[in-house]
């Protein structure tokens, strides 16, 4: 909130600090949410473009996380509407416009695992999880995403999504069959 206060103030090193403060968790949720890293670079500076617009407006007695990550919605939203859906990359796909070839979607999902190199096995089932995220309905994969992959809390979600509390809850148990369903049925339907 202090920087978010000095930028209004005038100070401009204030602005710097907040994209760095959120850059990685921001562009990583919009990397997911939109799954093209492109797109997510773009969103991400329309994000804090709208942020420097709206910054007066800005209620300081709230926090500025999830107004941050209401806008990264709204904007990722607007984005996907706007592009026709492309097809899934695999999770160990490289990522569009990464300044490191090897800079692959998995290493945008946190997890205590091995590296996609050292565990080729869970391979398909990366692509199962990525493919069935991907097909989920926007709304529901929303909820998905921040609750499970950013972890806020289900007010912050509503707060987020601008919907209320209960829609949360209801989405996020559709969510939760909905991945359910197509798991088993993409395990039954393999020899």
């Amino acid at each position: 909130m202090d920087l978010l206060q000095r930028h209004i103030d005038g100070d401009m090193a204030a602005f710097g600090a907040l994209m760095h403060r959120y850059q990685r968790e921001l562009y990583n949720f919009l990397a997911r949410f939109t799954g093209d890293a492109a797109l997510a670079e773009d969103i991400f500076q329309e994000t804090f473009l709208q942020l420097h617009i709206s910054a007066g407006t800005f209620d300081m007695t709230k926090q500025l996380k999830p107004w941050l990550f209401t806008i990264a919605a709204n904007k990722a939203r607007d984005a996907l509407r706007k592009n026709v859906r492309r097809q899934a990359a695999p999770l160990d796909a490289p990522v569009a416009g990464s300044t490191d070839e090897r800079t692959s979607y998995a290493d945008f999902i946190p997890a205590d695992v091995v590296p996609p190199l050292e565990e080729i096995v869970n391979l398909e089932m990366r692509q199962s999880v990525q493919t069935i995220i991907d097909d989920m309905p926007e709304n529901l994969r929303s909820v998905l995403l921040l609750c499970y992959f950013h972890e806020f809390p289900y007010k912050e979600i509503a707060d987020i999504l601008n919907v209320p509390l209960g829609t949360v809850k209801s989405r996020l148990h559709a969510a939760v069959r909905y991945f359910a369903k197509k798991w088993k049925s993409s395990q039954r339907a393999k020899p």
